[in-house]
């Protein structure tokens, strides 16, 4: 941060954090800004604490978001609902867990998720009760 943030700010550049950079990482960095720029804080890095300007819906804003841009794309071009489609989510990190949990709610069948390690597929679809088997494996197994 005392290097890149210079490049930084409401109207330059917002960094967020992505593998391995989490909201602890987050806040050490937003820390090292504010410090740089006597107190200064807007605008710069997401995934802050709620207490620092951050939202309390971050970690699910981006893969919610995905699924409604693909829903409204899907209506407007093709007239066509998510309920009922077959969905392949790349990945299987904070956007796609929360990607896969969209779709399940309206009513899509997630059928992968994937890593670096490899892809799981599940012919009949997640179930919100599969997706969470999944997700508990990859954060405590890895």
């Amino acid at each position: 941060m005392t290097s890149l943030y210079t490049y930084l700010g409401p109207s330059r550049d917002v960094p967020a954090g992505d593998i391995g950079v989490g909201g602890k990482e987050i806040g050490y960095l937003f820390g090292q800004y504010k410090r740089l720029n006597q107190g200064t804080f807007e605008g710069v890095l997401t995934g802050k604490a709620a207490d620092w300007g951050g939202s309390k819906i971050r970690p699910e804003a981006t893969g919610y978001g995905c699924v409604f841009f693909a829903q409204e794309a899907m209506r407007d071009l093709r007239g066509v609902e998510l309920s009922g489609l077959k969905c392949a989510l790349s990945g299987s990190g904070n956007v796609a867990q929360y990607c896969a949990e969209m779709l399940i709610k309206l009513g899509a069948t997630v059928l992968t998720l994937s890593d670096s390690s490899g892809t799981v597929y599940e012919k009949d679809g997640f179930t919100r009760e599969k997706l969470d088997l999944l997700l508990s494996i990859k954060q405590n197994n890895r």
